[in-house]
């Protein structure tokens, strides 16, 4: 079965000032995103946007559609209309201009500890704002901070998603149900992240890293 690679991005450019010290690492430069979309091999890696910043919007979809690349972009449907963050007029554009548009959940919390009427909320609800938004249907979700075990991954096919995606880092095969993504941050020099794009969906995750999906799957 094929392979593919996606690459995560949160916030392009300078963060707001009442992002947090945590999240400003998962900001980077807008020169950043152009190179690693310019390094993109033809086929086999994909790229995604989390939590709906205006960023989305005014730097990551000029590059995008100015190169004919298409990505996902995983708002948190409780943020949108707020200052910083992505409008529902600006998801409307972002799904008209091809973006694939996908859940978040609403208020950017671990799916893991909340109790089941609170993480149905956030699936179902979440779904069907988008779903209301863009008038189409939503069938795929984020995990935020990647978090997820056995009870969300049941409770995410009940909502009617029928595919997730958690942060979990290397190559995944092409379609599954449950697909690793690798979150890009300032934490590596940018030749890191233009190599691991270039090299595309070649390299295969490692043993250690297919154990920790394992128990994450079955916890």
């Amino acid at each position: 079965m094929p392979r593919e690679l996606i690459l995560t991005f949160h916030g392009l450019g300078e963060p707001p000032e009442a992002i947090g010290q945590d999240e400003r690492n998962v900001w980077v430069p807008i020169q950043w995103f152009e190179e690693i979309v310019d390094a993109l091999p033809g086929e086999g890696v994909h790229l995604a946007f989390d939590d709906g910043n205006a960023s989305d919007l005014e730097y990551a979809l000029p590059v995008l559609t100015a190169r004919g690349v298409a990505a996902r972009f995983f708002p948190l449907t409780g943020r949108i209309g707020m200052a910083g963050y992505l409008s529902a007029r600006d998801i409307v554009e972002l799904s008209a201009a091809g973006m694939q548009i996908g859940s978040h959940g609403i208020h950017h919390r671990d799916w893991r500890i909340l109790d089941d009427r609170e993480l149905s909320e956030e699936l179902a609800d979440s779904r069907r704002t988008l779903i209301e938004i863009t008038g189409r249907d939503v069938t795929e979700a984020a995990c935020p901070f990647g978090s997820y075990d056995r009870r969300v991954l049941r409770a995410l096919r009940a909502a009617g998603y029928r595919r997730a995606f958690s942060s979990d880092g290397g190559t995944t095969s092409a379609g599954s149900w449950l697909s690793a993504r690798t979150s890009v941050h300032r934490g590596r020099p940018l030749r890191h992240w233009l190599t691991l794009a270039a090299a595309g969906a070649h390299t295969r995750p490692g043993p250690v890293q297919l154990g920790k999906r394992l128990v994450k799957r079955i916890r």
